[in-house]
């Protein structure tokens, strides 16, 4: 037994003895392991990314603190990226000996780095490079592991003690400028606390960050506020982008982040007051947000990266689950679920940000109702689009009306169309109006071919064609653009009556949300909504309502219209003011628009909508007989298709 514990003795010893040397040769040969590593980040630099990396000096001071003075990375024919004047750090020896960087403590003095872009020369291009060993790999990446290395690092890099002075961080996007200069950051005893002054082309402020931060824990609270009167301005964005935004306060709070399982967990919450944004294609006005909040848990795991739906976000007084999420197992999957609890109706109208529903304003609702979204998109199978909204009410009644009040298509009315921002001429909606016309005296052909380009389902939807909207947001991502609409008549209506035509996130949501209103609160009856329809919509320039639309093409009433005359009127509305580009230098129809037409006609067939004997005039020609035919004769040539059918998408529901 003696020998037992003097063999482990003495191997301790050994080890000991070891380490010991070890950390004797470190000692001894740290400057020259120092420079090393120093000239070997040159070469790499230089070799890797075109650009010079230089330290004046380097040493070492006591046992694991490091000097370092004049550290600046240069890329060649480009401005320099950073340049510190002073450095000074300690490294946890023990970790340097595992592999592990991990500072302890850290001063920084005097120095700055920038982003610039001159030209088209940017200072950082060369970094923003992927590497070729990347590129070039079949392995999927493990998000979890990834991420929790990446975090490690970062915190390790974050010291428990810091001090920085006169650091500025400089951006110049070809004269756009910001400069976000830290005047002073302590972390002393887990406490964090900054001055910072911002300097831009258009205004300058004064904010401090504040709170708790442990890196060594993953732990942070932390608050971000403006020290001078009025709300943080965010820089650059609205030079580069047009988008003013602002906020009174953030607060970023991080509890746990913690890998096990294969998963990685990052627990916590972020919240925002008075948040404050006006760009032209989300709103007219400032768009204000008052109070926002999301308690978070991000899960990581080795093919998908997900909010779960254990996460509350709430605006205001709504409350709601969201599930986000990024799935790479065997396609690539976006998802989103949106749980909405029950809540009151009048709460959920009070909490709408103001500017982004200006048309909700003053409206009062009782009963209670709850909603659940569920989205998911395959990015390799982008048909099989998934898209379910489910909205449950219960005793839910709009008592009160705001701006936009629906029960005025019941009556006369006065419209005016508003075009590229202008009011257009008033017209009067009602039987006052010599023009206005009546549903049944409008020619059943024209109604058919007209609800047929349309809007097929108008009688039996609730406002939304479910698999329309899907084709059109499922084509809208694969283009990554708004090129496709989803619009029945019923938000034609709502557009055009209540709303504008701008295109704006704004305008989108409200036209929505009024359109669910109109359709499932049997406010106006269908065919009171078509008859205002056919007498509001645009038909040509300066021609609204089929009253006009038919002197105008034809010298006929509504009633009188033939087939082929209705076909023509039905095919112009989505471009009234270039129906000139229907016809030839012979005033007949070319052949591109005669295809539509035996299309649309064929298409009525199948459906049941006309009959054999319907079409017995179908080969004849379309005349123009009314003041329109002017304008065959003065129009400026246009060899491209009317844009008036895509036959391909619009028709087929």
């Amino acid at each position: 037994m003696r020998t037992q514990k003097q063999k482990i003795f003495l191997v301790a010893k050994i080890v000991v003895a070891f380490a010991l040397l070890a950390i004797i040769g470190i000692f001894s040969f740290r400057e020259v392991l120092l420079q090393q590593i120093i000239a070997k980040t040159a070469n790499k630099m230089e070799a890797d990314y075109n650009s010079r990396f230089v330290v004046k000096k380097a040493v070492f001071e006591g046992f694991s603190g490091v000097h370092l003075a004049d550290v600046s990375l240069v890329p060649n024919h480009a401005d320099t990226l950073f340049n510190i004047h002073e450095i000074k750090t300690t490294v946890n020896v023990w970790r340097l000996l595992l592999g592990e960087v991990q500072l302890g403590t850290l001063e920084i003095k005097k120095g700055y780095i920038q982003l610039t872009k001159k030209g088209e020369v940017k200072n950082f291009a060369a970094f923003l490079k992927r590497n070729k060993d990347e590129e070039n790999t079949s392995d999927k990446k493990d998000y979890a592991a990834f991420a929790y290395r990446i975090i490690s690092r970062v915190l390790n890099l974050i010291p428990t003690d810091m001090h920085v002075e006169n650091l500025k961080f400089k951006l110049n996007d070809n004269g756009k400028k910001a400069t976000i200069g830290i005047q002073k950051l302590v972390l002393t005893n887990k406490e964090l606390e900054t001055s910072i002054d911002v300097q831009t082309n258009t205004f300058a402020q004064r904010w401090k960050i504040k709170g708790f931060a442990d890196p060594r824990n993953k732990k942070a609270d932390i608050r971000f506020f403006n020290i001078d009167t009025g709300a943080i301005k965010v820089p650059y964005f609205d030079e580069r982008y047009n988008l003013i935004s602002s906020f009174d306060s953030i607060r970023l709070n991080v509890e746990n982040i913690d890998k096990s399982g294969g998963e990685l967990h990052i627990d916590g919450f972020a919240s925002i007051a008075n948040l404050k944004i006006n760009h032209r294609r989300i709103a007219q006005k400032d768009v204000l947000i008052k109070n926002a909040r999301l308690d978070y848990r991000l899960l990581l795991g080795s093919d998908f990266m997900a909010v779960d739906s254990s996460s509350t976000a709430q605006f205001n007084k709504v409350k709601f689950h969201p599930y986000l999420a990024y799935e790479t197992e065997e396609d690539t999957i976006y998802k989103l679920k949106i749980n909405i609890p029950k809540m009151k109706a009048q709460d959920f109208i009070t909490s709408l940000p103001d500017g982004l529903f200006t048309h909700f304003q003053g409206m009062e609702a009782e009963g209670t109702f709850d909603y659940y979204l569920d989205f998911a998109y395959n990015k390799n199978k982008p048909n099989d689009l998934v898209f379910n909204s489910n909205l449950k009410k219960e005793n839910l009644k709009i008592t009160k009306y705001g701006e936009a009040n629906l029960n005025k298509l019941n009556g006369e009315f006065i419209y005016r169309a508003i075009i590229n921002g202008m009011l257009q001429r008033p017209v009067l909606v009602g039987t006052s109006n010599v023009n206005y016309t009546p549903l049944d005296q409008i020619s059943p052909y024209l109604q058919k071919c007209v609800l047929t380009t349309e809007d097929p389902s108008f009688f039996s939807h609730h406002g939304f064609i479910n698999e329309a909207f899907k084709q059109s947001i499922a084509k809208n991502i694969r283009t990554r653009k708004f090129s496709r609409g989803a619009s029945t008549i019923s938000m034609q209506l709502i557009k055009n009556v209540f709303l504008t035509r701008e295109k704006t996130l704004s305008r989108k949501l409200e036209e929505i949300l009024l359109v669910y209103i109109l359709e499932n609160n049997r406010i106006v009856s269908k065919n009171r909504m078509l008859e205002v329809y056919f007498n509001i919509i645009e038909w040509g320039p300066n021609v609204y309502g089929i009253g006009e639309a038919s002197q105008y093409y034809f010298r006929k009433t509504p009633a009188e219209l033939t087939f082929n005359e209705c076909l023509y009127l039905a095919r112009i509305i989505p471009s009234p003011k270039k129906f000139m580009y229907q016809f030839n230098d012979e005033g007949i129809l070319k052949e591109s628009a005669m295809k539509q037409v035996s299309f649309l006609t064929n298409l009525m067939i199948r459906r049941g909508l006309l009959t054999v004997d319907d079409t017995i005039f179908k080969k004849e020609q379309t005349v123009l007989t009314g003041p329109a035919k002017s304008f065959l004769h003065i129009r400026v040539k246009d060899t491209t298709v009317v844009d008036s059918l895509k036959i391909d998408e619009e028709f087929e529901f």
